[in-house]
């Protein structure tokens, strides 16, 4: 199992401030906490030995294609891909990647893959609703400080603000979030060995536990164990 995509897949702000903790990664983590994709497919010793994280803190996916480069490398028979809301988590609605540009560069990162591994299963999560995390973790003062240190501005700057620009600003976040999960699950829907979640990851009601109690933005481990069983669901299901 190999996994590609960004800070989530990291761990990123789940162990500790400001760090990647691969360890609690939905995706090939070991920890007994999350039980990861790789952990519930391969088992605990195999996982160890056979899954690889090539997903990079702050990629977005024109990164998509190098990754999956590096991880054709290992000829996984799984890769595990979550990428997508750094490309809407910019410094300002106007600087998120247009749509046909997402759409072209997931076309490359998949025809890389399959051109190296034709064989190969590959998993596609959806984006979270970057939306439904503005409003659980605005609850919190300290999350709000850490929001200043330049977290997703796009969605989470001036994050009490409910005026109509504010309001625009998140809606239009939010919209172009969907958009890009629509591509994911259509350039998807044209791979035999390709599956997505159904948008169950987007549409999965993250809660202030599930959220980082250091940034409470990225996914707690117990955030983390809920999209390894959302993964895990998506994978094993009969028909993608």
């Amino acid at each position: 199992v190999a996994a590609v995509g960004d800070s989530i897949t990291r761990g990123f702000d789940a162990c500790a401030v400001l760090s990647d903790c691969p360890e609690v990664s939905w995706a090939t983590g070991s920890s007994a906490e999350v039980d990861s994709l790789a952990v519930r497919l391969l088992g605990k010793a195999d996982a160890a030995e056979h899954s690889w994280n090539y997903a990079v803190t702050g990629a977005r996916m024109a990164d998509l294609t190098a990754q999956v480069t590096r991880a054709a490398q290992r000829e996984p028979e799984l890769v595990a891909v979550m990428a997508g809301a750094n490309d809407a988590c910019r410094s300002t609605t106007s600087a998120m990647t247009p749509v046909a540009d997402f759409r072209a560069q997931f076309e490359e990162a998949m025809a890389t893959l399959r051109k190296r591994l034709p064989k190969a299963q590959v998993y596609v999560s959806s984006i979270p609703d970057l939306k439904r995390l503005w409003s659980q973790g605005r609850t919190n003062p300290l999350g709000k400080q850490v929001w200043k240190l330049g977290l997703c501005p796009s969605m989470l700057g001036d994050a009490d603000s409910l005026d109509s620009a504010a309001t625009l600003r998140r809606n239009t976040v939010r919209d172009r979030v969907a958009d890009y999960n629509e591509v994911l699950r259509e350039v998807c829907a044209k791979d035999r060995r390709c599956r997505t979640d159904d948008g169950a990851v987007h549409e999965f009601r993250f809660g202030t536990d599930q959220l980082s109690h250091w940034d409470w933005f990225h996914p707690s481990v117990d955030g983390q164990a809920r999209l390894a069983e959302i993964a895990y669901r998506a994978v094993t299901a009969k028909s993608p």
